[in-house]
């Protein structure tokens, strides 16, 4: 049977930036009580106090972000760059093949940005602007899902065991999400992560996350 508490608490859950407020204690139970009693009511299906949602928030014991500001200056080098356009089109039987022109066409081009990823539908593109003419030739008999200019990457060098850090990728994109930066794209490896933004919020970004790393 489904409690107060086990409800209070399966919420909290689900809304990790309440779970790290409640954590760094800057929440007042009472507000917050209030402001989810609609949600508890609804999933116990009958009327609660708001002083039994105290309680139940009051034995809520949330687990701290491993990853903090501190750790923030383990991060490598930050680099951006402008001039990206991304390309997604509906992979075919020919696309693989396609994939390879594309890569030797470039191979001895100095200067050109060029990531992909892909999945059993799509493949994304993410390439400098510069090779418009090439990927729209290369790729002409295939089917254009979608279009987008204008976009610019922050690279990130990702510290030594960075897959064993918990919270690493939480806390870049919470501080993201604080300050109202959406993130267009996410491509990442064993030692790098790149955020691909929209133009006019690339230097806002690069600001923030130069900032805390330099004055952890």
């Amino acid at each position: 049977m489904k409690t107060i508490s086990t409800c209070v608490h399966d919420i909290l859950r689900h809304q990790p930036f309440l779970d790290d407020a409640l954590a760094r204690n800057i929440i007042n139970f009472s507000s917050l009580a209030a402001d989810i009693q609609p949600q508890v009511e609804k999933e116990m299906r009958k009327p609660v106090k708001q002083g039994s949602i105290i309680m139940a928030l009051r034995r809520y014991h949330p687990k701290r972000n491993k990853f903090t500001s501190k750790n923030f200056r383990d991060l490598g080098d930050i680099i951006v760059r402008s001039g990206i356009t991304e390309y997604t089109y509906l992979n075919s039987k020919d696309t693989v093949a396609k994939k390879a022109r594309l890569l030797d066409s470039v191979k001895d081009r100095t200067g050109v940005y060029l990531n992909y990823s892909s999945n059993y539908q799509e493949s994304i593109f993410l390439v400098s602007t510069s090779l418009e003419d090439t990927i729209k030739e290369i790729f002409a008999d295939e089917k254009l899902v979608s279009i987008s200019d204008e976009l610019s990457s922050i690279t990130i060098a990702l510290p030594e065991k960075n897959t064993k850090t918990v919270g690493l990728y939480f806390y870049i994109f919470k501080l993201l999400a604080y300050e109202g930066i959406p993130v267009y794209e996410v491509i990442s490896t064993s030692n790098y992560f790149t955020l691909f933004l929209e133009q006019e919020y690339v230097n806002q970004a690069f600001m923030l996350m130069n900032e805390i790393k330099s004055k952890s």
